[in-house]
């Protein structure tokens, strides 16, 4: 998933409100009901969605699908669904860290892995391992994220469905923390860092609306409303980042969502005309639209090794576009759409960002990584005030990224100090 932004929703988390959040929309709706992994309700044995007829044992299979409820469902199980594209080094690291985490917290689990790219990665050594220790499914080809996950579901045999990418790993007491979090919702994301060491706090989605998809293609191209717009964007990250409760939010990264299986059931499938990127903005709109309630969960913590698999398929920049003149048709009518593309044709202009003169800020001080001009949206971390100019950028991110590293120094009041670049 690419870095996106978004602000915080209100509501209330059991029978207090939620911090407020700067531009946030109001929710009116009262806590949900206990999942019923927690509750002991009884499955409704509702089918969650129509089957697709995909074989676990690899290809596709014919289309009489077997119905879903020939899968029973376990109310006191975690299924753990990742959809794998060629980063099997990192797929291995994600399944050791969900047992591990799972032994030690006493989490009863499966894990079911949709292998995306097994057709074409088996000759270059690409393709999932034969036994990783979940359940591997190996489509004939790559379906795309959204179809994986669907397909990956219709195995899982949980109440608790935990999606995720190949290149997230659980750190210790992750798993606990979502189902806490679940106790009072029905979709909960983990706080997700971008390096092994938790320090650099990836940031929530881009807000969705026609007014905030206006000031984020013009921020590229004025520097002067590109200033403006850092600070706002940095006002609303801060609140996400400083979270330290379940708080409502459906501006979370579909890197790892976890959701009840009723929730699911309510929401629909993932959309499967969205191949890759958008899917999850898409379904978590369509989850506030159907009152089903999601949070973020700060206790729950993962490592997202941002954008390994993306980078391995050729596709990926044209199913992005794709995806995005998909979504701005449906969310904001083809003349909105049309209004972007000819204001995306203008060119862009970035303000140089000047170097750090170090020294100590004036209170607190934030440091911000991004592979943008613009630098945000951005991962972030607050760091003592005289020690900014120390940072250094941690070695698996350096190593990870597709291009070269923007870091800003920032002020409590969300002004630019400076930066530096960082060569790849």
């Amino acid at each position: 998933m690419v870095l996106r932004d978004a602000d915080l929703l209100l509501g209330a988390w059991r029978s207090r409100a939620v911090p407020e959040v700067p531009g946030v929309e109001p929710s009116d709706r009262p806590g949900l009901p206990l999942p019923r992994r927690l509750s002991g309700r009884r499955d409704s044995g509702e089918p969650d969605a129509a089957a697709r007829g995909h074989d676990c044992r690899g290809g596709l299979r014919r289309r009489g699908v077997r119905s879903l409820e020939a899968w029973p469902r376990r109310r006191d199980l975690i299924s753990a669904v990742i959809v794998h594209y060629r980063t099997p080094h990192l797929l291995e690291a994600a399944v050791a860290a969900l047992h591990e985490d799972a032994r030690t917290s006493a989490v009863p689990l499966e894990v079911v892995v949709v292998d995306n790219g097994a057709a074409s990665a088996e000759a270059t050594g690409g393709a999932a391992p034969e036994d990783p220790g979940a359940q591997v499914l190996r489509p004939a080809g790559n379906l795309g994220y959204a179809a994986g996950m669907n397909l990956g579901v219709e195995h899982a045999t949980g109440d608790v469905l935990l999606l995720m990418n190949a290149d997230v790993a659980v750190e210790p007491g992750c798993l606990g923390a979502l189902l806490d979090a679940l106790a009072e919702a029905d979709i909960a994301g983990p706080r997700l860092f971008w390096d092994r060491g938790c320090r650099l706090m990836l940031p929530p989605q881009q807000l969705r609306t026609r007014r905030a998809e206006l000031d984020a293609a013009w921020a590229e191209r004025s520097p002067v409303w590109g200033r403006s717009f850092r600070r706002r964007w940095r006002r609303r990250a801060r609140a996400f980042w400083r979270a330290g409760e379940p708080t409502l939010c459906y501006e979370l990264t579909g890197a790892c969502l976890a959701v009840t299986r009723d929730g699911w059931r309510r929401v629909g499938r993932f959309d499967e005309s969205f191949r890759l990127y958008y899917e999850e903005t898409e379904w978590l709109l369509r989850a506030r639209s159907a009152g089903v309630r999601a949070v973020l969960a700060p206790a729950a913590r993962c490592v997202h090794a941002y954008d390994q698999s993306a980078k391995r398929e050729p596709r990926a920049q044209l199913w992005f576009e794709e995806s995005a003149e998909r979504f701005r048709r449906r969310r904001y009518g083809a003349w909105f759409a049309a209004l972007l593309r000819r204001l995306e044709r203008v060119r862009r202009r970035f303000e140089e960002c000047p170097s750090f003169a170090g020294g100590p800020v004036e209170g607190e001080a934030w440091v911000e990584v991004t592979t943008l001009p613009l630098g945000v949206p951005s991962a972030g971390c607050r760091v003592p005030a005289g020690e900014a100019a120390a940072f250094e950028m941690p070695e698996d991110v350096r190593a990870g990224a597709r291009s070269d590293l923007w870091v800003r120094v920032t002020d409590g009041g969300c002004r630019d100090l400076g930066g530096w670049l960082v060569k790849t």
